[in-house]
């Protein structure tokens, strides 16, 4: 089988469309240069910020983003994953929008859509977050085939939700794509360790671009977009937002070396699907009271997306 060269992106996008898609161009071509038969940009790369900066960024899905991404796959013949964008959700009644990753082929059609599933919706140290204020949730896993690669298709806090990477494992895929804005306070516990286990778990190669350094006001994102291997070695590494400079970074993927490690160690194969059953669904436990200095809930919220 062959070896795929791959590459993640990692850069800090605002509010201007215009200049963060010029910077993920530019990243893109980079790893063209370099060989790159694939490539995957970071979570919500046409705007990113407060929720007002989300909200003046929602577009219809054939709009701008997608018709850059159409024009910069087919310019550099290359699979990409381009990053995800807020695209309108016509029969959502609250009026929200999609968090939306689309596929490009190289000849710059599109392959595949994967509207995000997890919401955000969480306290983290400092601050609350609510996605679903102006995110509806996708319904769809989403597998697609992408040349010598089958990929499943996933962003951001998708990542804390094993089964779905399990069941794209179950379908074919063998590598698994993550465009994040992963945040700085969760990233450095969880970040690589979960990367890692979702590679280990599903013997895939794990693909995941990321948002880093600070976006204003005050959103700060953990970066080190990474590249892992089926055996949940890193393969390559991008800095953390100690060096917020837009990045690319690109590794072979060995679907031989993949083979091998299902054919030895075969987790996949050992699974004993009569044995599990799910539990009976339960009321989710009320949240506990917090002091209001600890939930700074605003009309701006949700802050973005995040882990």
């Amino acid at each position: 089988m062959p070896t795929v060269r791959a590459a993640v992106a990692q850069l800090t996008s605002g509010p201007d469309r215009d200049a963060n898609l010029a910077v993920a161009a530019d990243l893109v071509a980079r790893a063209a240069g370099d060989g790159a038969e694939l490539v995957v940009l970071p979570e919500l790369l046409p705007a990113l910020g407060p929720g007002a900066v989300l909200r003046a960024a929602v577009e219809p899905f054939d709009g701008p983003t997608l018709a850059w991404a159409r024009d910069l796959a087919g310019a550099h013949g290359l699979w990409l994953v381009a990053g995800s964008f807020l695209a309108e959700a016509p029969d959502d009644p609250g009026g929200r929008a999609h968090n939306t990753s689309c596929l490009l082929a190289p000849d710059g059609s599109l392959a595949a859509t994967y509207r995000k599933v997890h919401l955000f919706d969480v306290d983290v140290p400092g601050a609350t977050f609510r996605e679903s204020t102006t995110m509806a949730p996708g319904e769809d896993v989403v597998v697609a085939e992408a040349g010598a690669l089958t990929l499943g298709m996933d962003v951001c806090y998708d990542l804390r939700f094993p089964e779905v990477f399990r069941i794209q494992a179950l379908r074919g895929a063998t590598a698994l794509v993550l465009p994040s804005a992963f945040t700085a306070a969760t990233g450095p516990p969880h970040w690589e360790v979960l990367l890692r286990a979702r590679a280990i778990e599903d013997q895939c190669f794990v693909l995941a671009a990321a948002q880093v350094g600070t976006t204003p006001p005050d959103l700060r994102w953990h970066g080190h977009a990474m590249i892992v291997d089926p055996w949940g070695r890193i393969l390559a590494e991008a800095p953390g937002p100690e060096d917020p400079t837009p990045t690319v970074v690109v590794a072979d993927l060995d679907l031989d070396e993949q083979a091998r490690i299902r054919t030895r160690l075969p987790s996949l194969a050992n699974r004993r699907p009569s044995a599990y059953t799910w539990p009976p669904p339960t009321p989710p436990a009320a949240a506990p009271a917090q002091p209001p200095a600890a939930r700074p809930t605003t009309d701006d919220e949700p802050r973005g997306a995040h882990p």
